[in-house]
């Protein structure tokens, strides 16, 4: 059994996916509350239901229930067996499935509303008022519920917002909402789950990272034993807190490698080396620079510059590994969402970019893959790796892509570059923790741009390079929005790159917002 499905995890609640795009809000909402919670798409429900199972929630879809080749599951397999609460979809499969009726809306119901009518005293209602925002988004409309189901709730425009099995109908209570509670826009959602979770399912919330830790801890020492782990780690937060935990489990039966690709911030390497030294992994730094920048010399295909830092990331890691004796696992820094979109309902993303994590790798090295985060979001991997005492610097960093610098360098990549580079990003990043700005930004950094412009300094005209600022806010990575960074701040930030790195002599900043631009330019 994969590490982390167990993880001390004596509860959880199951989501079924039907494909909606909040899927994972409903896992990260239950997660709040301390419960742990797994996605499994709709097809994939396990049988019978172990006893770790507390409850079931069916997601909503982009699909349609009255569609011919509607998503569509054995429903006596949750229903009675386990509390089951249907969000949206899932509340229009159980309505039509038991009798009741479901038709295609004259136009979508989108955005928000508020709750009209609510049954208080009803145990999913408590502490939730009437005219409670919801939010909206459905295809299909609840006209009428099934014979021996009970109304909850409405709004102005839906009759039906929630309903519920009568009491005695089923062994276990059946809930249905054709709002979105897992949505911020629903203002009352999480108080909603909370109810159901807490009131409805029994759960005790005894999920904490330090549970997490302790537990996977306890598990790792028996699933590895007295066998050896080899490591690629970054210096990013994913990796950092696999490690740690490895580390804690089998101490220096653990080797870890961090690679300078010639691709990383001014002074990083060195940095960060120190850094996992002092927290006392078995760490070995490899300088491949020269290998990586003659591998991507004259390259400027961005697709093609990952792949090329991608497979010198292989023969670097293969030709080390070599040098070291009984290995026989290797560690991975794989968190849940990419673990979500491989086995999605609509299957792997087809935009996959090129050298995530160190794929190929276990094939080579014929080696068993461990992953002690695979079942983590990546703000829950930052509160394990505060209980597991990481320094702040590490787990606060920025996410940065992993063939770094070499896409943000549009066009070739050379030496000269990456160090003009290094030095303008230098000055940004330590501009934005000397205003304070740096952990209010979700990821910032510097773009060398493949043009030249003309300026004046002093009294002479100078042609030299653009690079472009980046920062923008987001919680996945998924969307988002530019930072609205201050103009005296952004004002220095120029002044200075452009007076300090010789070789720039104009900085612009980017606004675009994601979709439809992407957070990195390559």
């Amino acid at each position: 059994m994969p590490i982390a499905y167990l993880c001390g995890m004596n509860e959880k609640i199951l989501i079924l996916d039907f494909g909606s795009q909040y899927t994972q809000l409903i896992a990260r909402r239950i997660r709040e509350l301390n419960i742990y919670c797994e996605i499994v798409p709709y097809n994939k429900i396990p049988t019978p239901l172990d006893d770790s199972i507390k409850a079931v929630i069916l997601s909503g879809s982009p699909f349609s229930v009255t569609d011919e080749y509607a998503l569509k599951i054995d429903l006596s397999a949750i229903v009675g067996q386990r509390p089951v609460l249907g969000v949206c979809y899932g509340a229009q499969l159980i309505a039509n499935h038991y009798g009741g009726e479901v038709q295609r809306s004259l136009k979508r119901e989108y955005g928000k509303a508020k709750l009209s009518r609510i049954d208080r005293e009803d145990a999913l209602f408590k502490g939730i008022g009437l005219g409670s925002q919801v939010w909206m988004s459905h295809g299909d409309t609840i006209m009428a519920i099934p014979e021996h189901f009970e109304l909850l709730a409405g709004t102005d425009s839906i009759e039906v917002a929630a309903f519920k099995a009568a009491e005695g109908q089923f062994a276990a209570p059946v809930y249905c909402l054709q709002f979105h509670p897992e949505v911020t826009h629903s203002l009352d959602g999480k108080q909603l789950l909370q109810n159901f979770a807490y009131d409805i399912a029994g759960c005790t919330g005894d999920w904490t990272p330090a549970s997490f830790v302790e537990h996977t801890i306890e598990e790792l020492q028996q699933q590895i034993g007295q066998e050896h782990v080899l490591m690629a780690l970054s210096g990013g937060v994913d990796s950092t807190v696999a490690a740690m935990l490895l580390h804690g489990a089998i101490g220096h039966q653990l080797t870890c490698f961090f690679v300078d690709n010639g691709l990383l911030r001014k002074g990083e390497f060195e940095q960060v080396l120190h850094s996992y030294e002092d927290m006392g992994l078995n760490i070995k730094g490899i300088d491949a620079k020269n290998r990586f920048y003659k591998a991507l010399a004259g390259v400027s295909n961005p697709e093609e510059k990952r792949k090329i830092i991608g497979r010198a990331f292989i023969e670097v890691f293969e030709e080390e590994a070599a040098k070291v004796a009984e290995i026989e696992w290797l560690g991975q820094g794989t968190i849940y969402p990419d673990v979500i979109e491989s086995v999605s309902v609509h299957g792997p993303s087809v935009t996959i970019k090129s050298h995530h994590n160190v794929g190929g790798l276990p094939e080579k090295l014929q080696l068993k893959i461990i992953e002690p985060l695979r079942m983590l979001f990546k703000d829950e991997v930052r509160r394990v790796g505060a209980a597991l005492g990481i320094p702040q610097q590490i787990l606060g960093r920025h996410p940065f892509p992993g063939p770094g610098l070499g896409i943000r360098i549009l066009g070739d990549i050379t030496p000269e570059k990456v160090a003009l580079l290094q030095e303008a990003d230098a000055i940004f990043i330590n501009n934005l923790k000397k205003f304070d700005l740096y952990d209010k930004v979700w990821q910032a950094g510097t773009i060398l741009l493949p043009i030249h412009s003309v300026g004046v300094m002093g009294d002479e005209r100078t042609y030299e390079q653009a690079i472009a600022l980046r920062a923008v806010n987001s919680t996945d990575g998924m969307t988002a929005e530019w930072s609205n960074l201050p103009y005296e701040f952004l004002a220095t930030v120029s002044s200075e790159i452009i007076n300090h790195v010789k070789g720039i002599n104009r900085v612009v900043y980017d606004i675009s917002t994601k979709p439809p631009a992407t957070i990195e330019w390559e």
